[in-house]
């Protein structure tokens, strides 16, 4: 059992809950989603857990997601604390080597990580991953260049990929 510290962070779309274990950063919500959201969410991850409001140990993740935002920071530098499938852990480190400002497809990121026929599943990683930004994966889209699925939506997405092009 432990403890998940949470606070939110407001940018250009709104407020969005952040979440951070001791070990580090754990989830960030979908933007001015409740706090059920989180809930939801951690009891299938962290089960167990209890929630206790902290904004100084969130102060250093929020500062860069905000710097990010800012268009100050391109590149994370936070432990992170994420809990998935080998599968899912082998997406997410491939979607963290993603330049910034670089787009790819689903099947790119199969071919990545030695599995070129599991693109849907790469779909369904993609779409579990809890930390949107630190871990890009707004940086994948359709292999005809359309936006597909994101977790935060589709207005999200494009909010961060424009982020990104300037």
């Amino acid at each position: 059992m432990g403890i998940l510290y949470f606070d939110t962070v407001t940018y250009a779309q709104g407020e969005m809950y952040i979440v951070a274990s001791d070990i580090g950063i754990v989830y960030i919500g979908t933007p001015n989603a409740s706090f059920e959201e989180v809930e939801e969410w951690a009891k299938k991850r962290f089960k167990g857990y209890n929630f206790e409001e902290n904004r100084e140990k969130l102060q250093p993740y929020k500062e860069q997601l905000i710097a990010f935002f800012n268009k100050e920071l391109t590149e994370f530098d936070l432990p992170i604390h994420v809990k998935g499938t080998p599968f899912q852990l082998a997406v997410w480190d491939a979607l963290k080597e993603l330049p910034y400002g670089t787009t790819t497809s689903y099947g790119n990121i199969a071919q990545r990580i030695g599995n070129p026929k599991a693109v849907r599943a790469v779909g369904s990683a993609i779409g579990a991953n809890p930390i949107l930004a630190i871990i890009p994966c707004h940086r994948v889209i359709g292999k005809n260049g359309q936006l597909t699925g994101f977790r935060s939506g589709l207005e999200m997405k494009q909010f961060l990929l424009d982020l990104e092009k300037a």
